[in-house]
């Protein structure tokens, strides 16, 4: 079965889509796991319009109804344009789709609200419209029945990386670097149930937000402008005592603790004690790579069944020379071989557009998607909703 993932992160820089061959396990092998082949991805940068409406839209204190239906609509054309595009690229037969859709809202912890207490999330991206324009079913909204089972709703890209990586003499961890940082520990020989999985803090989303505001560039290309700053250590000290650092896995985060209001003020107190703009940079670079070693040592190393550990990298954020360097640094001490995804047959920003291809194909064969032991919930469940064509 080949299957498109779309994937839209919090960076809300564009749009990836996967194309995956997905065959089922075969019974007699233990601890059957479904057979992923890559088949093609491409990435498509959001038009600055619609950039700006998903950002004036991502947390945002008021808004209007027909503002957030229209975005939900735009949405729903721009993955279906991606589809097509890939396929006008890779002429392939495509049987299925899934979509993850822009996350305007996640509320992973419950909160009151009109009377009653309940956590909550909102990914944005009218299927109807991917569905009725490639002629293909798609499967979205995943994340609401992992949290009525009592889950986070993230992470979700656990199966894959469990899928895909696991090892029985080796152990793997899996960290994405999109607009939020997020891994998946998989000790050497682990089943799903060992699986360690949660968000450790920002990821390109500080140094994007920092990056357009002080030079007008959607992001810092190669890590070129963190390359010529300092790191602040004073700044980086203080925000690295913000309440969510604190918080033991599962956790998850999002712009509602790293958005336009933590960026505002990391800039502040850069810009404090120095006004070279390279150095906001650097030192937000810094708090990426430091939130991220720190979240292993504390979380993860201990669990792990051996020093000898492939710390792989995906995300934009490989890309990042800088951060990369800085992730080895904190990183290698620690035991870990730290490298980019690609160096294990995926690319870095096909992951985890992969991820929602699987997630798609699990619920299409009525197979629970999520991983209990990495977003907390109760039980196994079957995820997403079929939009047919």
């Amino acid at each position: 079965m080949n299957v498109a993932g779309i994937m839209s992160g919090t960076s809300a820089d564009g749009i990836d889509v996967a194309i995956v061959r997905i065959a089922p396990a075969r019974a007699r092998i233990r601890s059957p796991r479904p057979t992923l082949t890559l088949l093609a991805h491409e990435g498509f940068p959001y038009p600055a319009a619609l950039r700006r409406a998903v950002f004036s839209a991502m947390n945002a204190q008021s808004t209007s109804t027909p503002e957030l239906a229209r975005l939900n609509w735009r949405l729903g054309l721009a993955y279906a344009e991606a589809v097509r595009a890939t396929l006008k690229r890779h002429p392939i037969k495509l049987d299925l789709i899934g979509c993850h859709g822009q996350t305007l809202y996640h509320q992973a912890r419950p909160a009151a609200y009109a009377g009653r207490t309940f956590a909550c999330t909102w990914q944005l991206g009218e299927p109807g419209a991917i569905a009725s324009i490639t002629g293909i079913p798609v499967v979205s909204n995943f994340r609401p029945a992992d949290m009525f089972a009592g889950g986070q709703g993230a992470p979700l890209v656990s199966l894959l990386d469990y899928v895909i990586f696991a090892d029985p003499k080796r152990g793997r961890i899996l960290q994405n670097v999109g607009g939020i940082a997020n891994l998946t520990a998989i000790p050497a020989g682990a089943t799903p149930a060992a699986v360690i999985a949660f968000d450790t803090g920002p990821g390109n989303m500080i140094i994007d937000a920092l990056t357009q505001s002080l030079f007008n560039k959607p992001f810092d290309r190669n890590g070129e402008l963190a390359a010529r700053g300092r790191v602040l250590a004073p700044v980086l000290k203080a925000a690295l005592r913000h309440p969510f650092f604190r918080l033991p896995p599962p956790r998850t985060a999002g712009r509602e603790q790293f958005g336009r209001e933590f960026a505002a003020a990391f800039l502040a107190n850069c810009q404090k004690i120095s006004p070279r703009a390279e150095d906001a940079i650097a030192t937000a670079a810094a708090l990426t790579a430091e939130s991220i070693a720190r979240s292993y040592e504390q979380f993860v190393m201990p669990q792990m069944k051996t020093r000898a550990v492939d710390y792989i990298v995906s995300g934009g954020g490989a890309r990042n020379r800088i951060l990369m360097s800085m992730l080895a640094h904190h990183l290698e001490p620690l035991g870990c071989q730290v490298s980019a995804s690609a160096a294990f047959g995926l690319p870095v920003e096909a992951k985890e557009a992969a991820a929602f291809a699987l997630l798609a194909w699990q619920t299409w064969h009525h197979l629970p998607g999520n991983v209990p032991a990495a977003t907390g919930a109760a039980r196994p469940a079957i995820l997403g909703e079929v939009t047919y064509v």
